[in-house]
């Protein structure tokens, strides 16, 4: 004890005190580091790191700068914490693999999953394109400031944040007491499924779930069964199946591999390159004679396991999915704050939190703007006043003695406000030329359409919504990225392999798939978002009644479980396609639904940029026909077929590509649409069939700048339709929803080949081009970018008549 006269002894009840001061570490660890705002979907670092770097003015098209200046300003102004852990931010934002939509260019090694990224000392950064929508308009008053930790300093509490960034990007952090794990989303997804709660704030669930039928991984991959995605959607929090992305191929002349080119979210190549070494270390894997990574920058991840000769690779697969990452889960717990406190959100909730963040950003946005131009037309008023009356603000000006005093005259002698008088008396004389007072009035009535633009937008809450919503489809067209993960119901193989596995265990020789599949007759399929998959009985896909559970049919063969089919491909090349590597449907699975097939891209080997745009039967019985996007035909022999697995169809001119294929007989309707509404179809016995080395012939004229979007075939006697569906030739595909109709094939005449057809759809007033087409069996399906069914409109008779807009954009007819 001090012998200070001064000296006091406070005793205090430990436990409360401990009680306090633990609440106090709780609540900052909450609300100022580990969750993030449900509105801008960022924990404070990550804010404070964006806006120091908007502050700096490190925009994408000026150069970079050092990551540890950016972490000293961070630092110095706005986040009193350590170096380290601002770094370890600024580097996650700047990492493709970690976020959906990275917010941080970074040029130097920023790490990868298996490593981590060199000192700040040595890398460089600067915004990223998408960085410039969270922070656009932050000077027009659109958000609240707040003091930094040293009241010197002010700082953004929420970004403006265009993007809807808690969805794309998701988030992870550890609290105390709670946890938030939120899965990235894709932003064309996100950004329709907020512009139909825009429009319909009752929205369900389930209405939502269409624009957004799950997580979009930056990785890509695969999300094997959606229940556990459904019940986050509607709670908060779920769990679902993360899978890599493999095929079988032949790695040497005599053996098989599996062949892995996407991992699951945040798995790294060398994690699963040490779990596999481990599983068969500890002979819980069996079959795997080597692993190699040969992952470049070029050709992306590409890691190559070796099997032996006698194991069934699909066997093995099964028992990697069970002892690697090659599979993992991943639990989602979306808590985010919401008006300052943690709560757990559906994506409904989610999605409402960003729309209103965004209603109130533009209002606010909008009332600053029309103060300042009210301000303006205020002091143009002013001047246009002075310069009518020149001589007499002059005479007044020279006949006072102080600036007071002219000031006080020139308000007596105009009726002029303070405000105006000062700026009279800040003119320069340069501004009295007649063309400065045509300036002038052209800027005032610029000013008057401006503020009424203004305070229509304040006045009217559609106006509002109209606003936002057109925003956001800038922000996703300007943003947006096709999917990367592929969405399966449930794991999509070809047989549960438990006898396979078995038979590996104890070492006998694993029997050969073929001997495990009879050689029934089947049906195999493509559909429009690229799965394939067969029937398993010889049963052809319904097409009355129930939509399908999931997609539209692009392609149907009749064909047998052991047969042979070619997939047809945009480049002019058949490429040979077992069906006993397809995945077979449940008999049970009535209608027949896609979400348990297989991408075809794992199918067979494509090259970049390549698409697979049809199947076709090998069996040697009915010549193959394709259409070109040029408008050229062909008819291929049936009989020229080559014993290959893959080989070229037809002699593509340049910039040429085949956008559709089947099997032609004569009497089949060979049948062209274009993207100006243009829809041709005549016999296919006026095309001649032609070898594999021959080039076509015209099947459609085509206007100056058309192309063909749609080429397919209407077998004799079939009760067809013609689909289209019309849309803005700039609209982003998957934004926009168009406007649909569908007519009997009989409305349409039959003309000759290599004429130009008849009008097919009347475009309403923003249209101008067709998005989507099809002919074939009634009635037509419609599908998104996701493989959700959508609804089309009632047949129409008109066969040149407008379309029904339609709620869902949609990507593949079928």
């Amino acid at each position: 004890m001090s012998d200070a006269p001064d000296a006091q002894i406070v005793d205090i009840d430990v436990s409360a005190e401990m009680e306090a001061s633990f609440l106090e570490y709780a609540y900052s660890v909450i609300y100022s580091r580990a969750l993030p705002d449900a509105r801008d979907g960022l924990k404070p670092v990550q804010r404070r790191i964006v806006y120091m770097m908007q502050d700096m003015g490190l925009r994408p098209e000026r150069g970079y700068v050092k990551s540890a200046r950016v972490v000293g300003e961070v630092m110095g102004k706005l986040h009193p914490h350590g170096d380290s852990a601002i770094y370890d931010a600024l580097v996650r934002m700047a990492q493709s693999w970690s976020l959906r939509l990275p917010l941080v260019d970074g040029h130097g090694n920023f790490g990868s999953l298996d490593d981590g990224p060199a000192a700040s000392r040595y890398t460089e950064c600067r915004l990223d394109p998408a960085a410039l929508a969270m922070t656009e308009n932050l000077d027009e008053d659109v958000v609240d400031f707040v003091a930094n930790y040293d009241n010197k300093l002010t700082q953004p509490a929420v970004l403006p944040s265009a993007v809807p960034n808690l969805l794309v990007n998701g988030a992870a952090g550890i609290a105390v007491g709670m946890a938030t794990n939120m899965a990235p989303h894709n932003l064309v997804e996100v950004v329709s499924a907020a512009r139909h709660l825009l429009a319909h704030p009752g929205a369900s669930l389930e209405e939502l779930m269409r624009f957004v039928p799950g997580p979009d991984l930056p990785g890509g991959g695969k999300i094997v069964g959606l229940d556990g995605v459904k019940e986050a959607y509607a709670s908060g929090r779920g769990r679902f199946i993360t899978r890599a992305t493999t095929r079988v191929e032949k790695v040497t002349a005599r053996r098989q591999g599996i062949v892995v080119t996407e991992l699951p979210y945040m798995v790294g190549p060398e994690k699963v390159i040490e779990k596999i070494k481990d599983g068969v270390s500890a002979k819980k894997l069996e079959g795997i004679s080597a692993v190699t990574d040969l992952t470049d920058r070029h050709h992306g991840l590409r890691l190559v396991i070796e099997i032996k000769n006698g194991f069934n690779p699909e066997a093995v697969l099964e028992k990697l999915y069970k002892v690697t990452p090659l599979e993992e889960s991943f639990s989602i717990n979306n808590v985010a704050l919401v008006d300052g406190e943690p709560r757990t959100l559906g994506l409904k909730e989610m999605l409402r939190v960003w729309v209103d963040h965004r209603l109130e950003v533009v209002r606010r946005r909008s009332a600053f703007r029309l103060k300042a131009r009210q301000d303006r037309l205020h002091l143009v008023d002013g001047l246009l006043i002075a310069i009518l009356d020149i001589d007499e603000v002059i005479q007044i000006i020279r006949a006072s003695d102080d600036a007071a005093t002219a000031r006080e005259r020139l308000r007596t002698a105009f009726d002029l406000s303070e405000i105006q008088a000062d700026y009279i008396l800040e003119l320069r004389l340069r501004r009295l030329t007649k063309f400065s007072r045509l300036e002038l009035e052209n800027e005032k009535a610029q000013l008057l359409a401006e503020i009424a633009e203004l305070e229509e937008i304040l006045g009217s809450d559609a106006v509002l919504r109209d606003v936002v919503g057109s925003e956001m489809d800038a922000a996703a067209a300007k943003y947006g990225t096709p999917r990367r993960t592929i969405l399966l119901a449930d794991g999509g193989a070809v047989s549960s392999a438990a006898s396979v596995a078995t038979g590996a265990k104890t070492g006998a020789k694993a029997p050969a798939l073929s001997l495990e599949i009879e050689d029934t007759p089947c049906y195999a399929m493509l559909s429009t978002t690229g799965l394939a998959a067969r029937t398993a009985e010889d049963e052809a896909p319904a097409r009355e009644g129930r939509r399908s559970a999931h997609d539209a049919l692009r392609s149907v063969v009749h064909a047998s479980a052991r047969a042979d089919v070619g997939v047809v491909t945009s480049l002019g090349r058949i490429v040979r396609l077992s069906l006993l590597d397809v995945p077979a449907l449940p008999p049970s699975q009535e209608p027949p639904s896609l979400g348990g097939g297989t991408p075809i891209a794992e199918l067979v080997v494509l090259e970049k940029g390549e698409e697979a745009v049809g199947l076709v039967p090998l069996d040697g019985t009915t010549p193959l026909a394709m259409g070109t996007r040029l408008g050229v035909v062909k008819r291929v022999k049936a009989d020229d077929i080559p014993n290959k697995d893959a080989w070229e169809a037809i002699a593509l001119q340049d910039r040429d590509v085949v956008v559709g294929a089947g099997a032609g007989a004569d009497g089949d309707d060979l049948v062209f649409v274009t993207d100006d509404a243009s829809m041709l179809h005549f016999d296919a016995k006026n095309v001649r069939p032609q070898g594999r080395a021959g080039g076509g012939m015209a099947g459609i004229k085509m206007a100056a700048g058309a192309k063909v979007i749609f080429f397919g075939i209407v077998r004799a006697g079939t009760e067809g339709a013609v689909a289209t569906i019309a849309g803005p030739s700039d609209g982003l595909p998957g934004v926009a929803a168009g406007s649909a109709k569908w007519t009997p094939m009989s409305e349409f005449p039959a003309k000759g080949r290599a004429t130009g057809g008849v009008r097919a759809h009347r475009f309403l007033k923003g249209e101008d081009v067709l998005l989507v087409a099809w002919a074939g069996p009634t009635p037509p399906r419609a599908a998104t970018s996701a493989g959700q069914p959508v609804e089309l409109p009632d047949e129409a008779g008109k066969r040149d008549g407008s379309g029904v807009t339609l709620p869902t954009p949609v990507a593949g007819l079928g």
